[in-house]
């Protein structure tokens, strides 16, 4: 196994595997870590009921055929092993790995906000059902309903359906004027428009939200706030999320600069550190096809090509409009901020309500004081709600970044493989 790579790239979904196709022509050594035990990431995700796109099909065997390309595979980062060197493990070990330019392309996941209920059994995120489904959970014949905020919505209904589902209910938090608009501009983006009408489902309805979950022992029901009226659904499943936030913590820890939420780049998908690069849905939302084009921009500007890279623009300016089409249309409602009750837990993993985090001013605050953020998900449910319910900014995570074998974290003191 590689113990340097002149491009280490993080991240193996459509951005990774881009960036690693557009940089293997120069011939440098590259090097694809993912803790996925096959690429695609969470979009093009495997699984035993998994259906992968012709196009990650194709991605995946052209990265298999390049000889300077190797993927890592059910691989983390564990820390820093100091100036360009990164401390790894995979489950047979650990090893120091490191590189001369760097591309993150770590993606992004749900976000999650507490309302009563929500730590039930048979409560899932949206994209979570759908990574549940394809890694062979059985759904058929369940009753779901499906909550929350943007497309990822009616591609989870589609997923569970496929699969034997019976969708009651989608339920949209934005507002009927705001998603008609979004449509109304869908014909700029072709792709999307068809995929607007393969997605379609006569149980979407707009201007709703979960309010809470009925049930003592696991979901029996949910209660909606559906366009002014309160409805209440009997259903076995309930998959909620309020969109996706950027996966950020090790640009962070690394010394990336963050630009809002996302990790700051320039042009050239240029971090704030020399040699060191980001892409994809660490840098803001927009999809797949944004998540390309700026992993073939990262992965041409890391090897040289600058006028290459430079010819992808007006393709990352397009799908960026999209993008900005797409979080406007369905921003959040300042009212999901008010679903927690005192006693609704936020931090799942530590047992801490609300009304105990609603004191404090800071993350570190809260933190020292409830424990919050600090059980196995290490903050990356509660940050992400607290966030939004607070305007916390959680600090830059300290190593060990990933759970880790003694063995791995004593071999920061010993010399890489060869």
């Amino acid at each position: 196994m590689n113990a340097f790579a002149d491009l280490l790239i993080i991240g193996a979904g459509p951005a990774g595997m881009a960036a690693a196709l557009a940089a293997a022509p120069s011939g440098a050594r590259i090097v694809v870590l993912d803790d996925n035990p096959l690429p695609g990431g969470q979009i093009w995700r495997d699984g035993p009921q998994a259906s992968l796109p012709a196009q990650a099909r194709a991605m995946r065997e052209r990265m298999a055929a390049c000889a300077n390309i190797r993927h890592c595979p059910a691989t983390r980062v564990i820390a820093s092993a100091g100036a360009k060197a990164l401390l790894v493990e995979d489950p047979e070990r650990g090893w120091t790995l490191a590189y001369d330019k760097l591309i993150l392309c770590t993606g992004a996941r749900e976000l999650l906000l507490p309302f009563p209920g929500w730590t039930l059994p048979g409560v899932t995120g949206a994209g979570g059902l759908q990574a549940l489904i394809k890694g062979g959970v059985p759904v058929h014949g369940e009753r779901l309903v499906i909550a929350g905020s943007g497309p990822l919505l009616l591609a989870s209904a589609a997923t569970a359906r496929h699969n034997g589902a019976q969708v009651l209910r989608i339920a949209e938090q934005a507002s009927r004027a705001a998603v008609a608009g979004f449509a109304a501009q869908l014909p700029r983006w072709p792709r999307k428009w068809l995929q607007s009408f393969a997605l379609f489902d006569r149980h979407y309805r707009t201007a709703s939200h979960v309010v809470a979950v009925l049930g003592s022992h696991r979901v029996e029901g949910v209660r909606l706030h559906q366009q002014g009226k309160i409805v209440e659904i009997e259903c076995e499943r309930l998959a909620c999320g309020f969109g996706l936030i950027p996966n950020t913590q090790l640009g962070q820890a690394l010394g990336y600069a963050l630009d809002g939420q996302a990790l700051a780049v320039d042009a050239w998908q240029a971090a704030s550190l020399a040699d060191h690069y980001a892409a994809g849905e660490c840098t803001g939302f927009g999809g797949s096809e944004l998540a390309l084009v700026e992993g073939r921009i990262a992965g041409l500007a890391a090897v040289g090509e600058q006028d290459a890279a430079r010819r992808l623009w007006p393709t990352r300016a397009r799908w960026q409009g999209f993008a900005r089409a797409l979080h406007h249309a369905f921003a959040l409602d300042p009212a999901l901020k008010t679903l927690a009750a005192d006693d609704t837990l936020v931090c799942r993993c530590e047992d801490v309500p609300y009304a105990a985090l609603a004191q404090h001013r800071q993350w570190r605050e809260a933190k020292l004081a409830t424990r919050c953020g600090m059980g196995a998900c290490q903050g990356r449910v509660c940050g992400g709600a607290t966030a939004h319910l607070f305007g916390w900014q959680a600090p830059a995570p300290r190593p060990p970044f990933s759970p880790a074998r003694i063995q791995t974290l004593l071999s920061l003191d010993e010399q890489p493989p060869a």
